[in-house]
């Protein structure tokens, strides 16, 4: 159904009338507002412009002194709407609005029940209302008993779902039986409860106990009783007691107590939490709620726990050594009591002589003595009631024995606050470890603290240890293993973080001296709280002053120099800028301080060297590559001058040809032997051409394709072998050599490229030999440069090797003057075939 509620206010002369309208809920409502007779916008009532708005969105809009507009589908719960005057097309004058409410008939009231707190209390009862109406709902509840006792009472909340009677049901009818019951009403009807019936004993509470106390007889724990008070009529009661340290509790339960009960199970010198609830009957009613907490300490017993020792050794001299001795709290269970003191004893092993005993508040304790004999050390603890029983330890060398080193000890994080440490046994006195000892502590705790010392005793067979004493995030440990076999013992140590970060800082350089040519730098170790983890590296970076080129560095492990190191990169008498960073798993820390320095000494001409002879290598690597030397040997072609374009004089006519009529043979037979030892795909190797210039130095093509390896070359030298000898155009002439400065012009015909006397097929680069005009060697003819163009009798064959690096070959001679020599099957080379000239080549 739907509820109407209307305020108007009054605005100039403009009132609005309002209907009440009731709906169900899902129907249409019709919403009126109008003007009074002759009020609105003057002078004609046709200016008059009314809106109806639902909350802020215009839902209708009419001309005149009225509107009436039908809503459907309003939703459970208040709607408001509003009616305004419009006389102009920007002011708009509120006059009236409503807020119409939707809401359901009440639920049937469920879950009746009543309860009476303590004997003296009131009935209160509470049920659950159903779903909301969302309209005002009246309860009205009603009690209903022996002798005509009828009692209701209505409540005046809006979300009423408890009531409280205000009468207390007495215990001189505990056997009588009670009725109640809820009815739920508002504007669209009405609904009630089941009855509900109980007796005095179903609904009485009691109150929780009061008054509890503890007491110990004769100031120990074997005995003690608990008392407490309760209501008359109580005939039950339930005890639950805890270590304040424990979330459990025990429970014990107890009949016709009368405020008493002994517990016999109590720990010494422990603070425990007590509490009592209790109940009327063993069947009927419910359990009180409990009562306020009793917090107490039992009595101190003598300790019963021994010490967990630990020490450390260290030599002082030649005769003394000093003992630290470490051990750990007891357990409140083991210590039974405040612990006042330790009790600490040195002794020598061989003859039981007691040499220091001491008494300290402390959990440590350093002495000095005597590196002679063997020594034994016992501590206990002592409270009021007594001393525990001392825990002995011998003092040996825990890391003299290599053999029983851990192997590949190693730590990783687990969380914020714990490392896993693990490790291998000792490789060749595996049975004989008796046990192991995990040893950390912070590597570089804070100025002026000394750090605390944790340890972990580990069976033989297990070889992990998860360590959560003392360990805090983005601090470096240092961790050790021992493993311990009688009176000997091995050791091994890494470092570990449960979290890191880059360092926050960088390391200050604090000094920079030199020796013997190097640069020693110290630098002052980041603050603890700054490094965020373990270092790993260190990096120190140079550059000259005012050079804006990236910086050199040198990365340094941690465990090599972790305060100073050499570096021998820098250059004399030019002034460098240093600073350094360093590095954890997390990332490089910022740069630290800057510092100028300028080495002292003599240069060294080897810096110099050693980029030249690294520019040279790369210049010959890439002009090894097939399309690099193509585009030079076009450049030089290019720039080729022009008197190279002279013509070679013809052969043809010579007086040599005419002399000897078997060169054509002998020339077809150096054309064979040429072919037959034409490398193989396996070996490719290249052709020798021998070119001359007119009237310049000769210049050689090396017989063989070889690749940087097979000539021994490095990367920061270069080998030549005699196979890779040659001269060129720039380089000495040979010294039988003719020319240009002799004013001897050396033909062509005259000299073809021919070997000296002990010359080789392997060794072409042997000087030339100026032949007479009227001689022509008949074991290496001439052929031009382009060899590619020759025919042979074998298939051609595809060199495997062609993209490898190449030897540079250059010639005078334009590759557009030499055409290629074709022979056919049989056919012999002769010389009145054959043009030469310095400009071009001819057939």
């Amino acid at each position: 159904m739907a509820h109407t509620v209307g305020g108007c206010s009054l605005a100039l002369i403009f009132i609005i009338m309002l209907l009440l309208v009731k709906a169900k809920i899902g129907s249409a409502v019709n919403i009126s507002c109008s003007l009074k007779p002759k009020q609105g916008c003057l002078p004609s009532s046709s200016f008059n412009k009314l809106i109806l708005y639902k909350f802020d969105r215009r839902i209708y809009v009419q001309h005149g002194h009225s509107l009436s507009s039908q809503v459907k589908g309003l939703p459970l719960g208040t709607t408001l709407f509003v009616c305004k005057l419009a006389c102009s097309s920007s002011d708009e004058i509120r006059i009236c609005g409503a807020e119409i409410s939707v809401g359901v008939v009440p639920e049937q009231p469920r879950n009746l029940s009543c309860i009476q707190k303590g004997e003296r209390g009131t009935v209160i009862c509470t049920w659950h209302r159903g779903r909301d109406t969302h309209l005002y709902t009246a309860y009205t509840l009603q009690l209903n008993g022996p002798k005509n006792l009828t009692w209701q009472k209505q409540c005046n909340d809006h979300y009423c779902d408890h009531l409280d009677l205000g009468i207390n049901l007495t215990p001189e009818s505990l056997e009588s039986s009670y009725t109640v019951k809820v009815t739920a009403i508002n504007s669209l009807g009405s609904a009630s409860s089941f009855p509900f019936s109980f007796t005095l004993l179903d609904i009485v509470r009691p109150l929780p106990p009061w008054d509890i106390r503890i007491k110990f007889v004769n100031a120990s724990v074997d005995r003690c009783t608990l008392l407490w008070r309760d209501e008359g009529l109580v005939l039950l009661n339930r005890l639950r007691y805890r270590p304040i340290n424990s979330r459990s509790w025990n429970m014990v339960n107890v009949t016709n107590a009368k405020g008493r009960h002994d517990l016999l199970d109590l720990k010494p010198f422990t603070e425990y939490e007590f509490q009592i609830s209790s109940k009327l009957h063993l069947y009927k009613g419910s359990w009180s709620d409990w009562s306020e907490s009793l917090r107490t300490q039992t009595p101190e017993e003598e300790p019963i726990g021994m010490l967990n020792v630990w020490y450390m050794r260290q030599h002082i001299d030649y005769n003394r050594q000093q003992i630290s001795l470490f051990w750990k709290n007891l357990s409140l269970s083991e210590a039974r009591g405040k612990i006042l003191h330790y009790q600490v004893t040195l002794q020598k092993v061989a003859g039981g002589e007691i040499t220091l005993q001491n008494i300290t508040e402390h959990t440590s304790w350093t002495w000095v003595i005597p590196r002679t004999g063997n020594w034994a050390a016992a501590v206990s603890a002592a409270n009021s009631k007594g001393s525990s029983l001392p825990t002995r330890i011998n003092i040996t060398d825990l890391c003299g024995a290599e053999l029983l080193a851990p192997q590949q000890v190693l730590a990783k994080s687990e969380g914020m606050d714990k490392l896993m440490v693990t490790w291998t046994p000792p490789e060749k006195a595996t049975a004989a470890v008796q046990e192991y000892v995990v040893e950390w502590r912070e590597l570089h705790p804070g100025a002026g603290m000394q750090p605390p010392l944790g340890w972990l005793w580990s069976p033989p067979y297990r070889l992990s240890a998860l360590i959560s004493e003392n360990i805090k995030p983005y601090i470096c440990y240092e961790i050790r293993v021992h493993a311990l076999a009688g009176d000997q013992g091995g050791c091994n140590s890494t470092r570990g973080n449960s979290q890191h970060k880059a360092p926050l800082s960088g390391p200050h350089i604090n000094a920079i001296s030199e020796e013997k040519g190097s640069v020693l730098i110290s630098w002052d170790e980041i603050p603890a709280r700054e490094q965020m983890g373990c270092i790993l590296h260190y990096r120190i970076y140079w550059k000259e002053r005012d050079s804006n080129s990236q910086p050199q560095l040198c990365e340094i492990p941690y465990r090599i120099s972790p305060n100073s190191h050499p570096i021998d990169s820098l250059q004399p008498r030019v002034t460098y800028v240093l600073w350094m960073t360093a590095l954890t798993a997390a990332g490089e820390s910022p740069q630290g301080n800057e510092r100028e320095f300028c080495l002292q000494g003599k240069a060294n001409w080897s810096t110099f060297v050693a980029p030249s002879i690294c520019m040279a290598v790369i210049m010959v690597g890439v002009l090894s590559m097939r399309c690099f030397r193509q585009k030079v040997f076009v450049l030089l072609l290019a720039l080729r001058p022009q008197w190279c374009s002279k013509e070679i004089p013809d052969p043809a006519n010579s007086t040599w040809a005419k002399k000897y009529p078997i060169v054509e043979e002998k020339t077809q037979l150096a054309l064979d032997r040429l072919l037959t030892e034409w490398p193989t795909p396996e070996e490719p190797e290249p052709l020798v051409i021998n070119e001359v210039l007119c009237r310049v130095t000769p210049v050689f093509r090396p017989p063989h394709h070889r690749s940087w390896s097979e000539k021994g070359q490095g990367v920061q030298g270069h080998y030549t072998s005699e196979e890779d000898t040659g001269y060129s155009a720039s380089s000495p002439p040979p010294p039988r050599a003719p020319t240009a400065e002799t004013g001897q012009g050396v033909d062509l015909y005259k000299v073809l490229g021919s070997k000296g006397p002990d010359s080789k097929p392997g060794n072409p680069a042997s000087p030339l030999t100026i032949l007479p005009v009227d001689y022509l060697p008949t074991h290496d003819g001439y052929l031009p440069s382009n060899m590619d163009y020759l025919p042979s009798h074998e298939a051609p064959i595809t060199d495997p090797l062609e993209e490898l690096p190449q030897h540079i070959s250059l010639s005078i001679f334009p590759s557009s003057s030499l055409r290629p020599l074709t022979f056919s099957c049989g056919e012999k080379l002769t010389l009145d075939q054959l043009k030469m000239g310095c400009g071009s080549l001819m057939l």
